[in-house]
């Protein structure tokens, strides 16, 4: 049995103001077969690096393709897309004949010329290694749950958490059900409910916890393969945008469609329950300086870089140094100037400093301040579940009673590294700010006495109604009142 195994992906804001080219892939994940390291998956890679650890457990061949992924910003340059993708598909015409693909995705790229980059991989795939070869996709559950690439998919499976702490126990279930149906022993059917909304889910949150439980519960009996909650990629401009739930059963059709409907419906029914509330941002600082215990951990999920935003606003910034907070810590901040030029300064140095508030207007105006530098840290890592996402340099600054963390390479909170590598220990202070939208809650929310959301003014709100599509499919919530949700594969 021949598999083989590739990694294309980035998740797309296509309002963000930085573009991505060739260079965010090599500063990303940009590996040839047979480069990706043994110890840990990468962006979007679970799917090789599982298949690599039980190819010969599980008496099959594993064909190694290029890996390619980029943190989240703007569309990609099409040339490059192409380029990458060209690359990939002529290792898949070497490697015939194939038994199975497994393709690590994203499920929101997109590329100049491209609104449904995972969809093209698959038709071109498709076309290549013919009817017979079995194609099994993993996505994020922040994608675009296409027509295009579940037609020319076998089975795609995505991550059930947000937080997503799941994705290598996504990707084992992938290539399970892969190597079953290149077996025949099993014969996977898809089917897909339009929800017709837009939405934010995590499953750290009561409501969604159980709906995702449930769902997990009724895998593995009476036929059910996998079932999969497409919340969707807000931050987009393309035509199928929104919530989808898509269910895999063993051959039969007719269960599939109840089921993704019967739990598509229940879906709809939990619109505008499942995020967390927002504050604003003086009512968001004053209850964490208010807040008894400690630490208060503050979200700001509009500048979250793992979104696509540049991860540079100032504005939350600003209001804890305008009401004087103490013993507060704000990361990460992206500029690479700043940071060289705290290198340049040293530790303990006090100078002037202009910093953040450099992308665009969603970035807010820079600070300028007297600042102690208090940590300095090379080649930083912060951890996210079993993989290490690189921070770059790193300085910590001071201003009063707030201590800033600078990065070099643009990325989430998502470790407690992101201020312990510049001698910060976040347990100890009373208020944490932290630019990401819920994936910090997988090692800040343990540690965490309250938890703080703030929709503060960074490019992407929380408010999908100020967000200018152009090419979404109407009508649908919360844009409308009144939605058509139904089945539509």
């Amino acid at each position: 049995m021949r598999i083989f195994a590739c990694t294309l992906a980035t998740e797309t804001n296509t309002f963000s103001p930085l573009p991505t080219s060739m260079d965010g892939y090599r500063d990303g994940v940009y590996l040839r077969p047979g480069e990706h390291p043994a110890e840990t998956p990468l962006m979007c890679t679970a799917p090789l690096w599982v298949a690599r650890r039980r190819a010969a457990a599980d008496g099959f061949t594993l064909i190694e393709g290029s890996c390619f992924a980029a943190s989240p910003a703007g569309t990609t340059n099409g040339a490059d897309y192409e380029t990458m993708r060209d690359e990939i598909l002529g290792q898949l015409k070497a490697a015939m004949p194939l038994d199975g693909v497994l393709l690590g995705l994203h499920g929101a790229m997109v590329a100049h010329g491209y609104d449904d980059v995972e969809g093209d991989i698959a038709a071109r795939v498709r076309a290549i290694v013919g009817p017979d070869c079995v194609i099994g996709m993993e996505l994020d559950p922040h994608c675009h749950l296409t027509l295009k690439r579940v037609k020319h998919s076998d089975i795609i499976i995505l991550y059930k958490e947000f937080p997503h702490t799941d994705v290598v126990d996504r990707a084992e279930e992938l290539l399970t059900h892969v190597l079953a149906t290149v077996r025949k022993q099993i014969k996977p059917v898809m089917s897909m409910y339009d929800c017709r909304q837009i939405g934010s889910y995590p499953t750290t949150l009561p409501l969604m916890r159980g709906f995702v439980d449930r769902m997990m519960a009724m895998e593995g009996k009476d036929g059910i393969i996998s079932i999969s909650i497409g919340h969707c990629f807000p931050y987009a401009d393309v035509a199928e945008l929104g919530g989808r739930i898509l269910v895999v059963t063993n051959g039969d059709k007719a269960q599939a469609d109840r089921l993704a409907t019967e739990i598509g419906e229940e879906f709809v029914a939990m619109r505008g329950r499942t995020a967390p509330d927002y504050l604003d941002v003086p009512a968001g600082v004053a209850a964490g300086i208010a807040a008894n215990a400690f630490p208060v951990v503050m979200a700001d999920p509009a500048d979250n870089a793992g979104g696509g935003a540049p991860s540079d606003n100032t504005t939350i910034l600003r209001e804890l140094i305008a009401r004087d907070a103490q013993e507060a810590a704000l990361g990460p901040i992206w500029d690479p100037i700043a940071v060289r030029l705290c290198f340049d300064a040293g530790i303990g140095a006090t100078f002037p400093l202009r910093f953040g508030g450099k992308i665009g207007p969603a970035s807010g105006a820079p600070v300028d301040a007297m600042v102690t530098v208090t940590g300095l840290a090379r080649d930083c890592t912060q951890s996210f579940g079993p993989t290490q996402s690189p921070l770059g340099d790193c300085a910590a600054i001071k201003i009063g009673g707030v201590e800033v963390v600078l990065i070099t390479n643009r990325t989430q909170a998502l470790g407690l590294e992101l201020f312990r590598n510049v001698g910060i220990e976040p347990t100890e202070r009373k208020m944490l700010v932290v630019k990401s939208t819920n994936h910090f809650m997988a090692a800040f929310g343990p540690i965490a006495k309250k938890v703080i959301y703030i929709d503060a003014d960074g490019p992407i709100p929380r408010d999908y109604r100020k967000i200018p599509y152009t090419k979404i499919s109407r009508p649908i919530w919360p844009l409308d009142a009144e939605t058509a949700p139904g089945l539509i594969y």
